[in-house]
């Protein structure tokens, strides 16, 4: 068995999860942040059969997508005096991280 763990975007993740569990995969979802833009994204446990893990990962593939976003970021101006103006940049949003490990042992209770 498999535990696969796929990092998403929020905006990606409720057509993910809808995607998963028609395809008949059990999905945990856990609400996370990440750190490099401070933004909401979506952690989802797939518990699956090693020959299932191509097939998941599949699904994410087709549904999580990487797209263009401009977001603002403060830019010191002043560093003395603490004055900082707001920029816009350009970044890369969306797509997945996806980890698949062994499972030992699983257990439903």
């Amino acid at each position: 068995m498999k535990l696969i763990i796929a990092i998403v975007q929020d905006d990606d993740a409720g057509n993910l999860l809808e995607t998963l569990t028609e395809s008949g995969f059990g999905v945990t979802k856990l609400a996370t942040t990440g750190g490099f833009l401070k933004a909401g994204n979506t952690t989802l446990m797939i518990g699956v059969e090693e020959k299932d893990v191509s097939k998941v990962i599949d699904r994410i593939e087709e549904v999580c997508k990487t797209r263009k976003q401009v977001i603002t970021t403060p830019s010191s101006v002043a560093s003395s005096t603490g004055v900082y103006m707001p920029y816009p940049v350009e970044v890369e949003v969306g797509g997945a991280n996806i980890f698949v490990v062994d499972v030992d042992k699983f257990v439903r209770i």
